[in-house]
């Protein structure tokens, strides 16, 4: 009796002893460098650290979805050493790569699903979405025009990263970073849509777009898309950035009874550094790089948007 006593308290101290020595970053509650308090709402996570197994062209999903995406036209390439913050690895390179040329060829990345990516069905009939990451800009302005004749046109934005609507041609979008032009002046965005085919709402910073984002700096941006009562919030380094809604009606049709929720359907997918994941056409390309793009299914508080910036840095 006594010997099974000891054999079970020896057990327990090694097992112990085994547990206290597992590091964190190799603990199964979710990627080290997010902050513990958003890993349950973590739907999709790219590091750009996690290549696919036989098919490098792909990036591993960290968060629990498991939605893996493309490297579109750059492939492996796009993945570069540049450190976005402390701990981080690689980041993906997106760029126009022949303004003078109708084509497809840019380098951006994404996935698309016509039906609805099913790995994305938590943000089917979701009442918040946030959308956050690293992000360096490496121009002054939207790139040329690439599909149309004028040789001194310009797209009107800067794609950044953003979730797709159920009923998507790999442009329209359910919960979108970017720069766009808003009354005649580039703005960093958050843009959301609640119902498909519905309108949008955009939420514009005040704050001139070169100063949120000098060329050559990374910068911690989040949004967030509050789909129950049709609020946004844009934050930059962990702060809640000033700005104004593009439209003062009821865009999102929040008013009435609820609860309000995105259209039941799958989003077609996610784009990075411009539109159409596909590849079918080019459309507000980004000469950027970017890290760690998470995607979560619910509305991050701005306390733990500083938290998630602070426990990175």
């Amino acid at each position: 009796m006594r010997k099974a006593v000891l054999a079970i308290a020896l057990a327990t101290t090694l097992l112990t002893a085994g547990s206290a020595a597992i590091p964190a970053s190799a603990s199964n509650d979710g990627p080290r460098d997010v902050y513990p308090s958003l890993r349950d709402d973590l739907v999709a996570y790219y590091d750009f650290d996690h290549p696919v197994q036989g098919d490098p062209a792909l990036e591993r999903d960290q968060g629990r979805s498991g939605t893996e995406i493309d490297l579109v036209n750059g492939g492996t390439a796009m993945r570069v050493r540049d450190r976005a913050f402390k701990r981080s690895g690689n980041a993906l390179q997106t760029k126009q790569v022949d303004p003078a040329t109708t084509g497809n060829d840019d380098w951006k990345a994404g996935i698309y699903a016509q039906p609805g990516v099913r790995t994305l069905r938590a943000f089917n009939s979701v009442a918040g979405t946030t959308v956050m990451g690293w992000f360096k800009v490496d121009m002054d302005a939207p790139a040329l025009n690439s599909v149309t004749a004028a040789p001194d046109d310009r797209f009107n934005a800067i794609g950044l990263a953003g979730l797709l609507t159920g009923d998507s041609d790999g442009h329209g979008v359910r919960a979108l970073l970017e720069l766009i032009d808003v009354n005649g002046e580039l703005r960093l965005v958050a843009l959301g849509r609640r119902i498909d085919g519905g309108n949008s709402q955009t939420f514009a910073a005040n704050q001139p777009w070169q100063e949120l984002l000098p060329r050559g700096e990374w910068v911690h941006l989040a949004a967030t898309f509050n789909f129950a009562d049709g609020t946004l919030a844009l934050y930059r380094n962990g702060k809640p950035v000033d700005g104004f809604y593009t439209r003062t009606d009821d865009p999102w049709l929040v008013n009435g009874p609820g609860p309000h929720v995105t259209t039941a359907s799958d989003p077609r997918g996610i784009k990075i550094g411009g539109s159409f994941p596909q590849d079918t056409r080019e459309q507000n390309p980004c000469d950027c790089r970017m890290d760690s793009l998470m995607f979560l299914d619910t509305v991050v508080s701005a306390r733990d948007v500083e938290k998630q910036y602070r426990h990175m840095r």
